[in-house]
């Protein structure tokens, strides 16, 4: 099954990209990664050539495509059921799959005034309604999980649900958005990552800035 290749945008600034590519990097699971690398605000007309929506992140394993970041974890897990990819136990494989829902559907306010950004250098900017609000609820998600299971992930081991929010992690440190030191523990965690090092080395090194890399 070493013949997944995931398509994904520029790892500065692809959240998207990030969650299925530090899911399956970090369960181990054999991949091959492709950037193509896109435009703001135009994307890129490759798109479209490997993806059905046009968009990025999208895996191919032989002649299945699948799109949208969370059913790519989905069908990874499928593919290697003893990865660890979601938790053992129903209960919290149910919370984590909840609150990586969460994730896909929500926190637009957050997602919309401070894009990932694995370069920018860390600084405050004013913050439109509703990204206090969005802030406060991940870090109740994050805490309570914690809390819950111990750490020193949101359900113990590295999971899919951590994967999810992975791109928050980068959003909280480059704009100062959270004091809490439960929150700052959780992302140095994460940080350390061996998986998000890997990805963090290589969105240093591209070599593609748009405007807002210059903020």
């Amino acid at each position: 099954m070493s013949d997944l290749i995931l398509y994904i945008g520029n790892k500065n600034y692809s959240s998207w990209s990030f969650r299925p590519w530090i899911a399956m990097t970090a369960a181990g699971v054999p991949f091959t990664d492709k950037v193509i690398p896109f435009d703001f605000p135009a994307g890129n007309p490759e798109f479209s050539k490997i993806s059905p929506t046009g968009k990025v992140p999208v895996l191919h394993h032989g002649a299945v495509r699948v799109w949208e970041s969370l059913a790519i974890i989905e069908y990874v897990a499928e593919l290697f059921p003893d990865a660890g990819i979601w938790p053992k136990d129903g209960a919290a494989r149910a919370e984590a799959r909840a609150i990586s829902m969460e994730m896909l559907s929500g926190f637009r306010a957050l997602r919309n005034a401070c894009p990932m950004n694995i370069r920018r250098k860390p600084g405050e900017i004013d913050l439109p309604d509703g990204v206090t609000d969005d802030v406060a609820r991940i870090e109740t998600i994050w805490k309570t999980a914690l809390a819950r299971s111990g750490g020193p992930f949101l359900f113990g081991a590295f999971s899919a649900a951590d994967a999810m929010y992975a791109p928050v992690v980068n959003r909280f440190e480059a704009y100062c958005l959270t004091r809490d030191e439960t929150v700052l523990a959780y992302m140095a965690r994460m940080k350390a990552h061996r998986a998000w090092q890997t990805w963090q080395a290589a969105a240093l090194a591209e070599p593609w800035i748009v405007p807002e890399d210059e903020a």
